[in-house]
């Protein structure tokens, strides 16, 4: 059996942001790290940004200029995605992949991979919603796959999903998730179902506001200033939707949506549909909910507190009631999914926790009268919640 300790060499499989920044994770923890991609642009990017992330350790004092070349000395990068170029990998106990988010293509990869690699090296992808069984299934030995859902970007953000497949073994589960805790990160263990943890239970928090928006109860820039002014959250939904880009939180919700076979809870929005086909995909094109143009003025919000509540507490009736369902469906524990809403999205407290803040019942009572009155399934209350409510008890 591969050992994987510092001696492990860590294979990674697209140097995007999100591969590029596994991999200094990786090489900064003392592994000797391989990081491929097809793109020579995306390796000369990955390359430049480890140089400057190393340099500003320097300079702040985090890092001495031996122990930064260290690192940057484990890295070495390979142009191409065939199997003769591939062949670097054969080396590697872990192989991480961070490309597209597109199903057919993960296989393709992990099929090349497979003919490389040891017997017992572990296959991994970062995907942030696509089945692990799905691609374990596509693979000769498929209880090797799992799934490492690092957040963006990789080298900041504590938090990593473990979802293993019904396939994966106990014994890969076991190790990847002591070698991914070896570095620093925070693991929770969440069921292979679609969008883990966090991707899942936030969507009501772009969704929801979505609606609201699009009912005209509220624009964009009184929803966001709600939501971060009277409900304590770091961002708003549609400047962080901007933040993430359209094409990537529409296609997430597109894949819950479609993977959950057209649960009414995940619908996605039709307006943040047609920012993507617009190509308005928000800071990266300057132009999403918000205009970032040079000389564009910021939209005012309508300050008004009583508004303001009926939003927050809208949205978060609605995220409330994913994270109780999520433990009913077991997706994860209560702990873990507190630990990953705090942790991997910033939420100001745990949902379960802020649940029984408000009191179930009145949690509830919200939830309800939204159905009645729209009689939409996506304000359907967790059996869960209304157990909670009949029998007393906590959310926790």
């Amino acid at each position: 059996m591969i050992a994987l300790d510092a001696t492990a060499v860590i294979g990674v499989v697209g140097a995007g942001a999100m591969g590029a920044g596994i991999a200094q994770v990786a090489a900064t923890h003392g592994h000797r790290v391989v990081l491929a991609d097809a793109m020579t642009a995306s390796l000369t990017r990955a390359r430049d940004g480890h140089l400057k992330a190393m340099t500003r350790e320097v300079d702040k004092g985090r890092m001495t200029r031996v122990d930064a070349d260290a690192v940057l000395a484990r890295l070495t990068y390979v142009e191409g995605a065939s199997v003769d170029q591939l062949a670097v990998f054969a080396e590697c106990s872990v192989i991480i992949e961070a490309i597209i988010e597109q199903l057919s293509a993960k296989q393709s990869l992990f099929a090349v991979l497979e003919s490389i690699i040891a017997p017992d090296a572990i296959l991994a992808s970062n995907t942030s919603s696509l089945s692990i069984a799905a691609l374990g299934g596509a693979c000769m030995h498929s209880s090797r796959v799992i799934g490492v859902h690092f957040f963006n970007p990789a080298p900041l953000m504590a938090l990593v999903e473990i979802v293993p497949a019904i396939t994966t073994s106990a014994e890969v589960t076991a190790r990847v998730r002591a070698l991914i805790g070896g570095w620093g990160k925070t693991t929770v263990l969440a069921a292979d179902t679609p969008g883990f943890i966090v991707n899942r239970i936030a969507r009501p928090f772009y969704g929801e506001a979505m609606r609201i928006m699009e009912e005209g109860i509220a624009d964009c820039a009184t929803i966001d200033w709600a939501m971060r002014e009277l409900g304590g959250f770091r961002m708003g939904p549609f400047e962080l939707t901007d933040f993430i880009g359209h094409d990537v939180n529409f296609a997430v919700t597109r894949s819950v949506f479609d993977a959950t076979f057209f649960d009414a809870r995940y619908r996605p929005s039709i307006a943040q549909q047609r920012l993507v086909e617009a190509g308005m995909l928000g800071r990266k094109a300057k132009r999403g909910f918000y205009d970032y143009h040079d000389g564009a003025v910021a939209p005012e919000p309508t300050r008004d507190t009583v508004l303001g509540q009926q939003i927050v507490d809208r949205i978060l009736v609605m995220l409330i009631n994913e994270a109780v369902d999520a433990v009913h469906v077991r997706i994860a524990s209560a702990v873990d999914i507190e630990q990953s809403m705090t942790t991997g999205v910033n939420y100001p407290r745990g949902l379960l926790a802020w649940g029984d803040l408000i009191g179930p019942p009145t949690v509830l009572t919200r939830l309800d009268a939204l159905y009645h009155e729209y009689g939409d399934d996506r304000y359907r209350a967790s059996v869960r919640l209304r157990r909670v409510v009949r029998d007393g008890g906590s959310l926790l």
